[in-house]
């Protein structure tokens, strides 16, 4: 057996509101593909998302705008486990079902820096972290003067930073400005960008 053959199959999970999917969370995809050395990055837009006050657009949106944004990176599959599921959506059902579709498999999950410092209030969150190592984007707001994420203490090795470029892109900005009618083509893909206004989305009416 070789080397290659001999080691695990690294999965990694990247899951999201993807409401939309913008050009960070493109970079992030890109430095976890290459950083952490994925064979598979596994895109998840999220289902019921039980933490969230705002209601998402519908899922098959969601889903079909990552499908633009991502779906042409060859280690790439949208994910559509959390949309079909009925109920909360928590991460680690999730990764518990990719660890049964692959034995053996190493598994990565891709987070934010907010979602990291949120992480001890996540559903199960210490087996999330047996589960998998937990890979955190790098300080992506220049400006931010929020402290940066410190891995729980005694669980230092089951964390890693990505290194990434610099962003302050916020979905929650880009909903605005296409709400307002503004440009958004500098801060999502073009497809997305069009599929933004063919549907009318984030539309007051």
């Amino acid at each position: 057996m070789t080397q290659a053959q001999a080691r695990s199959v690294r999965l990694g999970v990247f899951g999201g509101a993807f409401d939309p999917p913008h050009r960070a969370h493109r970079a992030l995809v890109e430095s976890a593909l290459a950083q952490c050395q994925l064979d598979r990055l596994h895109i998840v837009p999220t289902g019921h998302a039980w933490h969230k006050t705002r209601i998402l657009s519908p899922a098959a949106y969601r889903v079909d705008m990552a499908q633009l944004a991502f779906g042409d990176l060859p280690q790439v599959q949208i994910d559509t486990r959390e949309v079909g599921r009925s109920g909360p959506s928590y991460t680690i059902d999730t990764l518990r079902a990719l660890s049964s579709d692959n034995p053996g498999a190493a598994l990565f999950l891709i987070i934010g820096q907010d979602q990291a410092a949120a992480l001890s209030r996540w559903h199960e969150w210490r087996a999330i972290v047996d589960m998998a190592m937990i890979c955190v984007a790098g300080r992506a707001d220049p400006e931010s003067d929020a402290p940066a994420f410190a891995p729980p203490q005694g669980l230092q090795a089951r964390f890693r930073t990505l290194d990434l470029p610099i962003s302050a892109i916020s979905a929650t900005d880009i909903r605005q400005r296409a709400g307002a009618g503004l440009g958004i083509d500098s801060l999502v893909c073009a497809p997305v960008a069009r599929y933004i206004a063919l549907h009318r989305l984030y539309q007051a009416t």
